[in-house]
């Protein structure tokens, strides 16, 4: 049972009212999407990635890359902004990377990324919202 305190806290109840049936079950039941189904995996213009339960910022654009895998792929995470634990669901072990403001499920981390870092944050598209750059 994870007993970490977010900075967002909302009930079960308050989450499924702002969540779309599809965002709850990955965000809060530690879902996958299927892969290639968001329109954000083509996004490609300049801007942040935020967290679609809490809008804290997660991962700017110019950090994204095309992986091949068919889910939104970063090098890094904005500082700060996601947390990880160790994930031994399915009889494997991987490092699962969440929300640091309000703990929601993001996606998994690999080490098979291109440098600078050598990581993959492997982020389900249905967990961030996109805000374009102004240009301001």
């Amino acid at each position: 049972m994870d007993t970490h305190a977010y900075r967002v806290t909302r009930t079960d109840a308050e989450w499924k009212a702002l969540l779309t049936p599809e965002q709850y079950q990955v965000m809060r039941g530690h879902g996958t999407e299927r892969p290639g189904s968001c329109a954000l995996l083509h996004e490609t213009r300049a801007g942040t990635f935020s967290c679609a339960g809490c809008d804290q910022p997660l991962f700017e654009s110019k950090l994204k890359f095309e992986s091949g895998t068919g889910w939104p792929s970063f090098n890094d995470p904005v500082p700060g902004s996601v947390e990880t634990t160790t994930d031994r669901s399915f009889g494997m072990v991987r490092t699962e990377c969440h929300c640091a403001s309000c703990g929601s499920h993001l996606g998994h981390v690999f080490p098979d990324g291109p440098p600078p870092t050598g990581l993959r944050y492997c982020i389900n598209g249905v967990a961030l919202n996109f805000t374009p750059d102004t240009g301001a």
